[in-house]
């Protein structure tokens, strides 16, 4: 779809930047400009479940990708079978990094020691760009109060490079906003929550927070690194 991105960001704000949550939601799955053109990206994470119920709430069959790297926890892939169910979500996409690459540049699957960066980009990164190939817009489930580079987060973005929209439905919401939403729709936790595991991603990668830290504290622990590369500008 050939758009000028800027002036449609524009639009959407115009027209939707007083929402977020569910309002957000509904008003961008049923935009005209969107309908059929968006799809939400999860990880099917500790806070997961409350943007997956929103969509699931206005419409079940919207595309939901969930990379998966081949290194996420059992748990994991449990919680989102679990709630693909309990949702009723109709489209769950499971994305796997290239048999080929992962055989030329990681046969030993110890390349997020050596290289966590090209790890997450051979993982991640590229698995993502090719599943989203087709779409005009994305959602994630990312939230200001995460920290790191999340902390100016809009919840309409552009990314012109690639020719889509980002938007973020929870982005000016707390922790407490999301534990609340989830008690009030009696949305089973993810279940390494109960053992310390704020913000989950990869077995190697990730570590339970401790009191007083970060939620995203445990993520790529000991390294510079604070994301993954899919929400970093390219």
């Amino acid at each position: 779809m050939t758009m000028d991105w800027k002036a449609e960001v524009t639009r959407l704000r115009a027209s939707h930047g007083g929402l977020d949550g569910l309002a957000l939601v509904r008003e961008l799955l049923r935009d005209p400009a969107l309908r059929g053109r968006t799809a939400v990206v999860s990880s099917f994470g500790a806070e997961s479940a409350v943007l997956l119920d929103m969509v699931a709430t206005v419409d079940p069959s919207t595309p939901v990708i969930f990379l998966d790297t081949g290194k996420v926890f059992a748990e994991t892939l449990a919680y989102r079978d679990e709630l693909t169910a309990l949702l009723g979500l109709r489209d769950v996409r499971s994305v796997e990094p290239e048999a080929t690459d992962m055989r030329q540049h990681d046969a030993d699957g110890d390349l997020w020691r050596k290289s966590p960066d090209f790890c997450c980009h051979l993982r991640k990164t590229a698995p993502l760009h090719k599943a989203l190939s087709g779409f005009s817009a994305w959602i994630t489930g990312r939230k200001r109060f995460q920290g790191g580079l999340r902390t100016e987060l809009a919840a309409i973005e552009a990314e012109p490079a690639h020719a889509r929209l980002k938007f973020n439905p929870l982005a000016t919401w707390s922790e407490a906003d999301i534990e609340d939403y989830r008690r009030l729709r009696h949305l089973p936790a993810h279940p390494l929550v109960a053992d310390g595991y704020l913000s989950i991603g990869c077995v190697p990668c990730t570590r339970p927070v401790q009191p007083g830290e970060d939620p995203r504290a445990g993520r790529w622990w000991g390294l510079d690194k604070t994301e993954c590369g899919i929400h970093l500008a390219r």
